[in-house]
């Protein structure tokens, strides 16, 4: 009996999975139906919202008269402006309202605010809410503009 090789697993009974009970499964369908009905949005608005802010549609410049310049917002406070254009003396004034995201920039205009500037601005069409400003334009820089 010593010569006997011993039985491998397979000959022998499973005995331990008749003793158990069977397992409950249980169902994560809920569950990733909420991850998906939330995560899909929450990545769709992402992904939207970096394009919209990374993507310049167009850049230039606008000069005039800086009318109105302050931080708005309930939550998200963004600067925001208004630059009076005038092209003819004595004609009625076109009026571009913009947007301020940096600090510096902001301060620079406000600095200025009276005298006429050149705002250097991109334009990001499609942005998805006021929280990254109140209009298409976004203003990048400013400089006086000297008159000879």
């Amino acid at each position: 009996m010593a010569d006997e090789l011993p039985e491998s697993p397979e000959a022998q009974p499973e005995a331990a999975e008749v003793a158990q009970p069977r397992r409950r499964r249980r169902w994560k369908w809920p569950l990733i139906l909420v991850a998906v009905v939330v995560a899909v949005p929450v990545l769709i608005f992402a992904a939207w919202s970096w394009f919209a802010l990374s993507y310049t549609y167009s850049h230039g410049n606008r000069a005039g008269y800086i009318q109105k310049f302050s931080k708005k917002g309930w939550i998200c406070k963004t600067w925001e402006g208004e630059l009076a254009m005038v092209n003819i003396p004595g004609a009625a004034q076109e009026r571009w309202t913009f947007t301020v995201r940096n600090d510096s920039v902001a301060a620079a205009i406000s600095s200025l605010m009276g005298d006429q500037v050149s705002l250097t601005y991109e334009e990001h069409p499609g942005v998805p809410t006021s929280c990254f400003g109140d209009t298409r334009y976004f203003v990048t820089g400013v400089r006086p503009v000297v008159h000879p």
